[in-house]
């Protein structure tokens, strides 16, 4: 038997191969529960030649739940360009089922900002893993009240820009903030423990989502040093918040949460190197999340698939 090149493909090889992840794209939907919206959307995409790969749901209970629906489908054997195929499903099946929905395309990654001031770990850990692919996303900026981290983000060849924030001049520098924003066009911002609190102006004026990493505790504590509270009530427990930023100060949707147990040895600052790293983890999966489109929010709750 004459051995083939290692070149070759058969048929059947190509027919196997598994879809460009750059050639899909994620429906996800919010509506009011009832018979049939499975039925409507996989039929739709199926008589316009999509190929549907992943599809996950949730419904609140019927009647008078809520339905929730993310749905990857390949766009190989599309028959229409995007546009086209947006006002077919909305006229077909969106506004008959009072759909809430957005259809995104991995060939457009979203644009993510990074807020930071001096702490680096969760800005570091974020820039090794879009590096790497981990997180689907692209970095047209980062915004900081201090010089600290710039040479840091140069390394990684990102635009840096300082603002600095005073109790004086807070309103000025959030309008910057925003106006910088709009310009590279940010698709939403992290705050990768950027340390000011965001006004209602600001979220406002930037109208996009806003994603907050901050430590919390069981029990929590609060303050200027709260490794140092939880070190001297002896906490069993220590872990993290990722967070949607509303105006109520760190009160807004829940993405993900983690915890990691701690003994009677830790000190201080073996507690702040522990929550350091559950912070970047739990940071890390929130903005995944958001941009990999698993994330619906219903209230002040979400849904994460």
């Amino acid at each position: 038997m004459t051995a083939q090149p290692p070149s070759s493909q058969t048929a059947s090889d190509q027919a196997a191969s598994p879809p460009d992840p750059r050639n899909t794209a994620v429906l996800t939907i919010t509506c009011p529960d009832r018979t049939g919206i499975v039925a409507a959307v996989s039929q739709f995409l199926f008589v316009h030649g999509a190929n549907i790969i992943h599809s996950d749901q949730h419904s609140t209970g019927a009647p008078g739940g809520t339905f929730f629906m993310r749905m990857e489908f390949h766009l190989g054997g599309l028959d229409l360009a995007p546009e086209p195929f947006e006002r077919a499903f909305a006229r077909v099946v969106a506004e008959p089922f009072g759909m809430g929905w957005r259809l995104s395309y991995a060939a457009r990654p979203k644009r993510m900002a990074l807020l930071v001031s001096r702490y680096d770990h969760c800005f570091l850990d974020l820039l090794w893993r879009v590096r790497r692919g981990e997180v689907p996303v692209e970095i047209p900026l980062v915004i900081s009240n201090h010089e600290d981290l710039r040479r840091d983000a140069e390394l990684f060849g990102l635009p840096f820009h300082v603002v600095p924030v005073t109790r004086e001049n807070k309103a000025e520098a959030e309008v910057e903030q925003v106006r910088l924003l709009h310009e590279a066009g940010a698709d939403f911002a992290v705050l990768a423990r950027y340390m000011q609190i965001l006004s209602g102006d600001f979220l406002r004026g930037f109208g996009r989502p806003v994603i907050n990493i901050h430590h919390s505790f069981l029990p929590a504590f609060v303050g200027a040093n709260p490794y140092r509270a939880a070190f001297q009530r002896g906490v069993k427990l220590i872990g993290a918040t990722s967070h949607y930023v509303t105006e109520e100060l760190d009160a807004g949707p829940i993405i993900a949460q983690d915890v990691i147990p701690v003994t009677h040895r830790e000190t201080p600052e073996s507690l702040m190197r522990l929550g350091r790293d559950v912070e970047r983890r739990v940071l890390a999966r929130a903005v995944a999340a958001h941009a990999e489109d698993r994330v619906l929010v219903e209230g002040n709750k979400t849904v994460v698939f």
